[in-house]
């Protein structure tokens, strides 16, 4: 019998970000969520704090940045909106889809 291993059994898949330029890994992230992946999904390399947001909205649960975040500036990043306009990766209604059902 041959051994079948496909990616949604992968506990962790991890995507880079060589510069915080580079969007190719929101597209990634939002692609293997969709697909059904649900093990953890990290960004890696150049993240910046201001990223956080979209790319937890794109499917990304945890993060592995070059650089130190500092935790008070990650915690006002992610409290500063309290709606979203547009759909995304993630379960959240967008404001528009509350106000019409």
């Amino acid at each position: 019998m041959p051994l079948r291993f496909g990616w949604r059994q992968l506990a962790l898949v991890e995507v880079s970000f060589p510069t915080f330029r580079d969007g190719r890994g929101y597209s990634a992230a939002r692609v293997l969520r969709e697909a059904g992946y649900t093990g953890e999904l990290r960004a890696a390399g150049d993240v910046l704090v201001d990223q956080l947001p979209l790319m937890r909205r794109c499917g990304f649960d945890s993060f592995a940045p070059e650089a130190p975040i500092d935790g008070e500036a990650l915690t006002r990043a992610l409290d500063r909106y309290d709606y979203r306009y547009q759909a995304a990766a993630d379960a959240v209604a967008p404001v528009w889809k509350l106000r019409h059902g």
